[in-house]
């Protein structure tokens, strides 16, 4: 049965949502956690309180699973099959999947309907038609022997999932790793789990075996940890802080040495040459810095832009600001939903506060909204004369404030846009030819986009360099490596 927008909203306000542990298709374990939207800090309904317990008995089903091979030992077509039918499913089900989202994250219902889910469903259409387009190779030898190289499933996967776009993540970890044949563990965001309850329902339905995938909701330091020391998963995938990601490295370097893929923070710049198209370049600056409230590892959140230009650049920007609407995000018409918790929401306003200490000027921007909901409602801002040694130019705030710091010539951009322990995106505005081959391989981050803020598609890898993370990407056929391991089968003709 389908089920609406409206609906979804209803059972919030009667907290009747729900989002449990599945482990071979059953519910687990009977300690809960309340669950709050940040729209208002009301009740929304419960979450499984996973434990070192429930982790154990996903991973030994999992791993029982694998070793029979009713997923893992399937041909690529026949995975492929059930990966299309669960993909249909989502796509049937992206209003639900949409409102839950929105309730859960405080994230506008405009932008989960239109961008997210979209994004999710293409993800699992993309992933089901690729694994049966991923060959292997012969090397090249003598006749008298043979190398078959190929790629396996690489067994038990773990997938941890941030908070910020919870339907969007869990298809960039489980649909490129299930579709290799591997058994996945998924532990969503304690602050985000329903729509990945909901998605492993329809996978089950879709016909993945029941012992492929399961959901492991709770705390990051029960599940999570469990996750990362358990000697039989062979990958843990990340998704989140970098100091979460450093506890990650240490599980696994205490226990099996298993493989650790990081996609963590980022402080990506956006750089805005003289000769750059401002019109063009400005609902693109607007979209990188304040798009899901900046609660976005890719966000471009230091605007680094030539001296010349940034007069007539701000007051377009101003302009632009006052059209994003704050407020409640089940409205269509608003742009800027809630911070997701009170501890979040303390952390992004403290940066107002010590960004005018340390000389930052305001030029549009720096409001609270207690009057809205929860009162975690921090309206787009803008801050000036930002220098390399404050506060908002160095430290990920993830949350709606933008820094902007001028430059002279184009080695000075460079150098202020690389100045970061960060290296996850950036993006450039500039109408030279010669200028953006020459910046676009001297900036240091893992997708640099010219004339535009992207992340890229999905045929693009998405991943970064230094603290923003290591180990493998996500997106494109690239996903697909680190949930695979290589093996040479070696042949002698005697």
């Amino acid at each position: 049965m389908l089920i609406t927008k409206e609906q979804i909203f209803e059972r919030a306000k009667q907290s009747q949502l729900w989002a449990g542990n599945l482990i071979a298709g059953h519910q687990s374990g009977s300690a809960k956690l309340k669950n709050y939207t940040p729209i208002d800090n009301s009740s929304i309904g419960y979450i499984a309180d996973g434990s070192a317990q429930d982790v154990h008995a996903a991973v030994r089903i999992a791993r029982e699973t694998f070793d029979e091979g009713c997923w893992s030992g399937l041909s690529p077509q026949e995975r492929k099959q059930v990966m299309l039918r669960w993909a249909q499913l989502i796509e049937k089900h992206s209003e639900e999947l949409a409102a839950l989202d929105c309730v859960d994250a405080g994230k506008p219902i405009t932008e989960c309907l239109n961008t997210d889910l979209p994004a999710t469903v293409e993800t699992f259409y993309w992933y089901a038609e690729a694994i049966d387009k991923l060959f292997g190779k012969i090397a090249p030898t003598g006749r008298q022997e043979m190398g078959l190289i190929v790629h396996e499933p690489i067994g038990v996967v773990g997938a941890v999932l941030p908070w910020n776009f919870p339907a969007q993540m869990f298809a960039w970890k489980v649909a490129p790793a299930l579709a290799v044949g591997n058994s996945v563990i998924v532990k969503p965001a304690e602050l985000t789990s329903l729509s990945a309850y909901r998605m492993v329902e329809l996978a089950y339905e879709a016909g993945v075996p029941k012992g492929a995938l399961s959901l492991v909701c709770g705390l990051g330091e029960k599940v999570g940890e469990a996750l990362g020391r358990h000697p039989d998963v062979d990958i843990v995938s990340f998704t989140g802080s970098t100091e979460v990601g450093r506890l990650f490295l240490k599980y696994s370097a205490e226990s099996n040495l298993k493989e650790i893929v990081l996609e963590c923070g980022g402080k990506s710049p956006q750089v805005v040459f003289e000769d750059a198209d401002l019109d063009a370049a400005v609902p693109h600056i607007m979209a990188a810095a304040f798009w899901n409230m900046s609660e976005n590892c890719s966000c471009g959140s230091r605007l680094i832009v030539h001296e010349n230009i940034k007069k007539p650049l701000l007051e377009k920007l101003v302009a632009a600001v006052s059209t994003w609407q704050v407020g409640d995000p089940r409205d269509a018409s608003v742009s800027i939903g809630p911070m997701i918790e009170q501890a979040h929401f303390e952390k992004v306003g403290s940066f107002l506060e010590t960004t005018l200490k340390e000389g930052g000027k305001l030029i549009t921007g720096g409001k609270i909204h207690s009057d809205l909901g929860s009162g975690w409602y921090i309206e787009p801002t803008i801050f000036d004369a930002v220098t390399p040694e404050m506060s908002l130019f160095r430290h990920e705030v993830f949350g709606p404030i933008l820094a902007v710091t001028s430059f002279k010539t184009d080695d000075e951009a460079v150098n202020l846009a690389n100045d970061t322990h960060y290296g996850l995106a950036a993006s450039f505005y500039s109408q030279n030819v010669h200028r953006v081959m020459n910046i676009a391989r001297r900036i240091n981050a893992g997708t640099v986009s010219v004339n535009g803020f992207s992340e890229g598609n999905i045929t693009t890898p998405f991943g970064g360099f230094r603290q923003s993370g290591f180990g493998g990407k996500d997106n494109g056929l690239e996903a697909f490596e680190q949930y695979t391991q290589t093996k040479v089968i070696w042949f002698i003709n005697q």
